[in-house]
């Protein structure tokens, strides 16, 4: 999990979500919302896409392109939990929360960072 949890307002503009997700090295930013939706998430997906779709980045909010139906995960969840929770979902970032704050991040990236090396020692060990 990555502790380091880049969190936005629903009012950026997908310029300054990109700007602060690439100056962190994420791809995902937890989104706050406490006025409307509460707590949701932004990637780089999401920026890609809209830019795709011709939306200038500029102006475009990210509230417009943050997904609010998330499935959250809790610390004392394992990788694998997490893991089949992504794969369930098809999405590659999730947001854990404690004590409904968000804590961390577990990203497709980091399951594979502590799988490799563990897959590796198993081969190299028959």
């Amino acid at each position: 999990m990555s502790t380091v949890v880049l969190t936005i307002g629903p009012t950026h503009t997908l310029r300054q979500a990109a700007a602060l997700m690439s100056a962190r090295r994420v791809g995902a930013a937890v989104v706050l919302d406490p006025d409307g939706t509460g707590i949701g998430i932004l990637t780089e997906r999401d920026v890609l896409n809209a830019v795709g779709l011709g939306q200038n980045p500029d102006t475009e909010p990210t509230h417009a392109h943050t997904t609010t139906d998330v499935v959250f995960a809790t610390p004392s969840w394992t990788l694998e939990e997490a893991a089949r929770a992504m794969a369930h979902g098809g999405f590659r970032h999730l947001i854990v929360l404690d004590r409904d704050e968000p804590v961390g991040i577990v990203s497709v990236r980091d399951i594979i960072r502590c799988w490799a090396p563990a897959r590796q020692q198993m081969t190299l060990s028959h």
